[in-house]
């Protein structure tokens, strides 16, 4: 058994310059940052909402192990049988039991089990069953076949997500949140030893508003007309959170944030 995981989670992927970004520069981190395992969200793939099968063998192939989803998990048909086959391809455990998919998964890295659990907020969101509830009997049944449990929470409210957090503080390895698209600077071990961050940003369009086209955005909200929303291009990134994790009690031993463009591994 390693001594130490090191376990990268990424924020959500926006469209072709997401994907891009992923497919750069994950494996160039795996290598250099020496990378046990990568989590991506992955709600806004596929053109900007929703997955198809195209996409996430593209994430797949870069090295991702586990995809979290979100409010746009089914916007795509394709996405049903996705979530059926493939159990590395998670939609919000918090959903009604009869929608099709799993909510968390284990996956074996470096001879350890690491669990993953995806859940969506509430407020500001579609009405699905208490995250806080689904978290506490999922993470129970998760902790007896492994400590190392990875959090995601999709959802609006930062203080929805705080709050689960420390509901979870000691419980799980680490507590991260997306949706929002923006990284926010709140990394911190609460007290019992979970890693939390409020909101691990998006992979995309860094020149952009919430990896959109500025134009088109401003055009919505000035005119409050319908408007297609192209995916931005320029400064593709990566955000999200690095979290080394004790693989015996599941503690979080360090984390860090990070923000990683292609221009500046271009020379590596």
């Amino acid at each position: 058994m390693t001594s130490t995981l090191k376990i990268m989670i990424l924020g959500d992927v926006v469209g072709k310059t997401g994907r891009e970004a992923c497919k750069t520069l994950i494996p160039q981190l795996r290598e250099s940052e020496e990378l046990d395992c990568v989590i991506v969200n992955v709600e806004n793939l596929a053109g900007g909402s929703g997955i198809n099968a195209a996409c996430v063998d593209e994430l797949f192939r870069s090295g991702v192990d586990v995809m979290t989803n979100g409010d746009h998990a089914f916007r795509k048909k394709e996405g049903v049988e996705i979530y059926q086959t493939n159990k590395k391809v998670l939609r919000p455990a918090n959903y009604p039991l009869r929608v099709p998919g799993e909510g968390s998964v284990i996956v074996q890295v470096s001879g350890v089990k690491i669990a993953v659990l995806n859940l969506m907020g509430r407020v500001f969101m579609k009405p699905l069953d208490c995250p806080f509830e689904k978290a506490r009997n999922e993470v129970e049944r998760l902790r007896r076949e492994t400590p190392v449990i990875i959090v995601d929470i999709h959802a609006e409210a930062s203080a929805e997500k705080a709050a689960l957090g420390w509901f979870l503080d000691g419980k799980v390895s680490c507590v991260v949140g997306t949706h929002t698209h923006v990284q926010t600077a709140d990394d911190k071990i609460l007290p019992k030893g979970t890693a939390y961050l409020t909101d691990l940003g998006m992979c995309g369009s860094h020149h952009s508003v919430i990896g959109r086209e500025p134009a088109d955005a401003i055009h919505m909200f000035t005119t409050q007309m319908p408007v297609h929303l192209r995916i931005a291009e320029e400064d593709p990134r990566v955000s999200g959170l690095i979290v080394e994790v004790d693989p015996e009690s599941g503690r979080a031993l360090n984390l860090r944030r990070i923000n990683e463009g292609i221009s500046e591994h271009a020379h590596v």
